[in-house]
């Protein structure tokens, strides 16, 4: 058959449609770019705000009206709305996050032994999704309790895969090409703790010395997982340097509502470390705009902790009431154009300390890993790519070089990309 593979949301779910992928391969079947020429699709779908469950919907609607009549959605949306999901159009599975490793095997009504045989080399996805980064899945679920959090309820308990397997899935990205991998998880810095006295930084350590990697990415990170002995891991070059901690808020009064393990002292106290250690670190986060009882004292907290710590980057989210999750019972519920205004604000200051940092790399010569290239008529090919610390870099070629390293002169912003030359 030919298979089209589709994901909402995180880059855990890009994984495992990457696993996906290399399991329908290993089975005889064909991944395709686009939904118009499959004979089947399978969803990832997401549910972490109101807005992801209703993209998940409707990339389900926009796959049956492009003429696929088999459908099998999983995925956090599905396992929370499992009813719901089935009666989308040409639905006519629904797989739970806890059956989705063995999705391939139970869709094809294979061994689910199948593909334990042997590693499988990694072809990138064709389409919107085919990535020169390649995602690796080393955990799920999630622990915490963080009170706005659905997906801890769809993901379950928190659970680390051996690092053998991690290994084996590294290999095998590196043997189908990647040039960078990407560590992903729910609760990525809690690998290793179901194993006993094990942390993130023994899976890294050993990812860096038994394995060619050249670059070697993380996603997530939460800040109460770390410490300042942890930075020195980027003493390897390898550890692109770049980090991604969510704050969620800058207010200690609104952070003990969300039930997070962390303070605005703390979450400097770590920014600090690790730009003692890298001063040129990307920080990018997350932050929820008008979670309840966030009154305009706190919302005015956060933009100021916001401002001091001049992220690199960021996300910031409205608050929207997730079914099941303690935030959604509180009581002083935001107004949601109260919370969009605050949106708003918090985006325009993130924006602002993200140009900002962009604009210290002007004239520098940096490495970019190419992950798309484009036509442009007699100037050759439009490339674009990423630096180690997250910089989209955009850039002339005489000939295609996606999947490609290349050092190249960063001349100006453009946007939120940085245009540059090729040396």
């Amino acid at each position: 058959m030919k298979i089209f593979l589709d994901t909402i949301g995180c880059r855990l779910n890009q994984a495992e449609i990457e696993s996906m992928s290399r399991q329908f391969r290993a089975a005889g079947h064909e991944i395709v770019a686009s939904a118009e020429h499959a004979d089947m699709a399978v969803v990832n779908t997401c549910a972490v705000t109101t807005q992801a469950a209703s993209d998940s919907r409707g990339k389900i609607r926009t796959i049956a009206r492009a003429g696929v009549n088999e459908i099998v959605a999983t995925g956090c949306w599905t396992t929370l709305q499992p009813k719901e999901a089935a009666a989308l159009p040409n639905v006519l599975r629904v797989i739970p996050n806890d059956q989705k490793d063995y999705l391939v095997a139970d869709t094809l009504n294979i061994e689910r032994s199948s593909f334990d045989l042997e590693p499988i080399d990694r072809i990138p996805i064709p389409g919107l999704h085919r990535r020169t980064r390649a995602f690796i899945k080393v955990q799920d679920g999630c622990d915490n309790k963080c009170t706005f959090c659905v997906t801890t309820i769809a993901r379950g308990e928190g659970r680390s895969r051996p690092l053998a397997d991690v290994i084996n899935d590294v290999n095998s990205a590196l043997a189908g090409a990647s040039k960078e991998i990407v560590l992903t998880g729910v609760h990525l810095g809690s690998w290793g703790q179901d194993f006993g006295d094990h942390h993130i930084r023994d899976l890294i350590e050993a990812l860096l010395r038994e394995t060619d990697v050249k670059r070697l990415r993380l996603s997530s990170l939460e800040p109460w997982d770390l410490d300042a002995g942890f930075f020195s891991l980027w003493n390897d070059k390898r550890l692109m340097p770049h980090l991604h901690l969510p704050l969620q808020s800058g207010s200690d009064s609104t952070l003990r509502r969300m039930a997070r393990k962390t303070t605005p002292e703390s979450f400097r106290e770590l920014v600090h470390d690790a730009r003692a250690v890298m001063p040129d670190v990307a920080i990018t986060t997350d932050i929820i705009a008008g979670f309840p009882g966030e009154t305009d004292e706190e919302f005015a907290e956060t933009l100021d902790f916001v401002n001091e710590m001049q992220f690199s980057g960021g996300h910031v989210f409205s608050y929207s009431p997730r079914p099941g999750t303690g935030a959604a019972r509180m009581k002083g519920q935001v107004k949601p154009e109260v919370g969009k205004r605050r949106n708003r604000i918090l985006q325009e200051a993130i924006e602002e300390s993200a140009k900002s940092y962009r604009g210290r790399f002007i004239g520098q010569t940096m490495s970019v890993l190419w992950e798309s290239t484009t036509e442009y008529g007699e100037y050759g090919w439009r490339m674009e790519g990423w630096t180690g610390n997250y910089l989209r870099v955009s850039a002339l070629a005489p000939s295609p070089r996606w999947n490609e390293v290349d050092e190249v002169m960063l001349e100006k912003q453009d946007g939120e990309k940085m245009q540059g030359v090729m040396r």
